[in-house]
C-alpha cells in the first residue's frame, strides 16, 4: 500500500516535468531558431517479489514471476532539431539556414558557441554580431563608408556590400556553418546559444550548401519548430495523466483510511 503511494507521486512529479517542457516549447513559439524540447521517461528499479521459473511442482515451473514497479522519472529532455519555417524580414542582416548547421559566435569571454539565430546586427565598429553583440565567427567586418542596405548574402555564405562611391560590390567575408555528430548532446547556454557538450562530439565546419551543410537564406529567420496544436494535445495527455496518478495516491491513502478503522 505504501509503495502505491510513492509509485503515484513518482508519476505526478514526471508529469510536473513534461508539463515544464511543454510550457517551455510554447513560451518559446516565437523565439528564432528556438528547437522543441520533449520530456523522455523510464521506469524505475522493480522488487522482484517471486522469480520466472521457480519451481512449482516436481515437473513444472511458474512462466511469470511476480515484479512491482516502483514508478517512473524523467530519463532525458530529449531537443528535436527540426527544421523551422522560413520567414521573410526584409532586414538586410537577417539569415536563416535552411537545413543542417550552426553559425557560431565568440562570447564575451573568448569561448565559442553555435546558434540557428540569424538576426544578426552591424555594430558600432561595423563588425557583424548577435542581437547580444556576440560577434560572428569568422569575423565579418564592414568597410569604411558602407551601405547597408546594400548588403548581400549569398547561399553559400558570400557576404558582400557596396562602399560609397562605388556600384560594384565588395565582398567582405565568408559565412561559415557548423555541425555536429550529435546536435541533441549540446548544452542550451539560454540567449538562443549553444555550447559544445561531452555528448554533441567536436564541431564539424563546413561552406553553406556543401558537404552536408545548409543553405543560407537572406533576407529570412527561421522561426520555431514548435507546433502549438501538437503541444496543447501533449498539455492535455500530460495534464489527464497527472490527475490519473494523484487518483492512485488518493485511493491508496482511502485505502489505508479504511485498514485504520477496521477495529472501530
Amino acid at each position: 500500500m505504501v509503495r502505491s503511494l510513492w509509485t503515484g507521486a513518482s508519476g505526478m512529479n514526471g508529469q510536473q516535468a513534461n508539463i515544464d517542457a511543454i510550457s517551455n516549447n510554447l513560451s518559446n513559439v516565437n523565439t528564432t531558431g528556438y528547437k522543441q524540447q520533449r520530456a523522455e521517461f523510464e521506469d524505475l528499479i522493480y522488487q522482484t517479489v517471486k522469480l520466472a521459473g521457480t519451481p512449482a511442482t516436481e515437473d513444472t515451473v511458474t512462466p511469470v514471476g511476480i515484479e512491482m514497479g516502483a514508478g517512473v522519472r524523467v530519463a532525458a529532455t530529449q531537443r528535436i532539431f527540426s527544421q523551422g519555417s522560413l520567414q521573410n524580414t526584409q532586414v538586410a542582416t537577417d539569415v536563416a539556414i535552411d537545413g543542417e548547421g550552426f553559425f557560431r559566435v565568440q562570447q564575451y569571454d573568448g569561448s565559442f558557441a553555435y546558434t540557428r539565430d540569424g538576426s544578426f546586427k552591424v555594430d558600432s565598429t561595423g563588425q557583424l554580431v548577435t542581437s547580444n553583440g556576440c560577434r560572428i565567427m569568422p569575423e565579418i567586418i564592414m568597410p569604411e563608408g558602407f551601405q547597408l542596405e546594400t548588403l548581400a548574402v549569398s547561399q553559400d555564405g558570400r557576404v558582400s556590400v557596396k562602399v560609397n562611391g562605388s556600384n560594384e560590390p565588395v565582398q567582405v567575408g565568408q559565412l561559415e556553418l557548423y555541425r555536429f555528430p550529435n546536435a541533441a548532446g549540446l548544452e542550451a547556454l539560454g540567449d538562443n546559444l549553444f555550447k559544445v557538450g561531452n555528448a554533441s562530439g567536436m564541431p564539424i565546419a563546413g561552406r553553406p550548401g556543401f558537404e552536408g551543410m545548409g543553405a543560407l537564406h537572406h533576407k529570412f529567420l527561421e522561426m520555431s519548430n514548435v507546433s502549438v496544436v501538437n503541444e496543447m494535445v501533449q498539455m492535455i495527455v500530460a495534464q489527464r495523466a497527472y490527475e490519473f496518478s494523484s487518483k492512485a495516491v488518493q485511493t491508496s491513502d482511502n485505502m489505508l483510511s479504511v485498514a485504520a478503522n477496521l477495529k472501530r
